[in-house]
């Protein structure tokens, strides 16, 4: 049985979606981000909970470090990183003093951030919340899920590169989602194949095809494959808007593609 939990600052957030990996280094933050902006420019408005505590690289893949996070009487308040205010972002990121700061910490106080920051973020009205976990299924998504459970989230994108040994540990993420009873909305193949800036031919680097295969064998929707792409890697460098900025990139339409999917299974009537 679920605990009764007041709303709160959770109150005005329609939609909550976790992006989870079972593998370090296969792109999660990049796959938040730009998920992020691809809702946004489908004219929702989006929050990210960046929960990856060790590696809190959003504020910078959307040039937003060196933010400082502000007060009110809800709670903290979440950088807004558009002029228009569609995307604000809170991250750990914003309460280190210096960027190379590392977060040395013990379970028990990282879990207590992420539940702080569940509880006490004031994210006003949006209609999704994308929250960036860190790699693995360890205290900390434990954390995230319990702290979440009790305000639904819609459910879980999982990320994978195409290689064997990624897809091995992403399955376990796949296995954790089970047991935790977090609805997985599909896989996404980051990293699927290099697109060559000059010639616009794929190669297959990492092989192909691990992520589809993976969602056949769980039965969980495959959500789309994400070529390597020389202009996705400069616009997160420099904390550009990719969605805007490069259309013509071979990872635009995969990328929107995949926006386009969970807005197609979220739940007309919530909607």
């Amino acid at each position: 049985m679920e605990a009764s939990v007041e709303p709160g600052n959770l109150a005005g957030v329609r939609h909550i979606i976790l992006v989870l990996s079972g593998k370090g280094g296969v792109g999660k933050s990049t796959i938040s981000t730009e998920l992020a902006l691809a809702l946004r420019h489908a004219g929702k408005k989006v929050g990210i909970l960046d929960v990856d505590l060790c590696g809190p690289s959003i504020p910078r893949m959307l040039r937003a470090q060196g933010q400082a996070v502000h007060q009110c009487d809800g709670g903290w308040v979440p950088v807004f990183v558009d002029r228009e205010q569609s995307i604000s972002l809170m991250s750990v990121g914003f309460l280190l003093e210096r960027p190379d700061e590392a977060v040395v910490w013990r379970g028990p106080k990282k879990n207590a951030l992420i539940k702080q920051f569940v509880s006490d973020v004031a994210w006003g009205q949006l209609d999704y919340l994308v929250v960036d976990t860190p790699p693995g299924t360890s205290d900390e998504h434990m954390a995230a899920v319990e702290a979440l459970r009790p305000y639904r989230p819609l459910g879980a994108v999982v990320v994978t590169t195409p290689q064997a040994v990624s897809v091995a540990d992403v399955r376990r993420e796949l296995t954790f989602c089970r047991k935790t009873g977090l609805r997985v909305m599909g896989v996404v193949e980051n990293m699927s194949g290099f697109t060559c800036p000059h010639c616009a031919e794929c190669a297959s680097v990492f092989s192909r095809g691990g992520g589809r295969e993976l969602a056949g064998l769980a039965g969980v929707p495959f959500l789309g494959s994400v070529p390597l792409d020389p202009a996705l890697t400069q616009s997160l460098e420099e904390g550009r808007d990719f969605i805007q900025e490069f259309p013509g990139s071979p990872a635009f339409p995969a990328l929107t593609a995949i926006a386009q999917k969970i807005l197609d299974a979220t739940p007309a009537q919530a909607s």
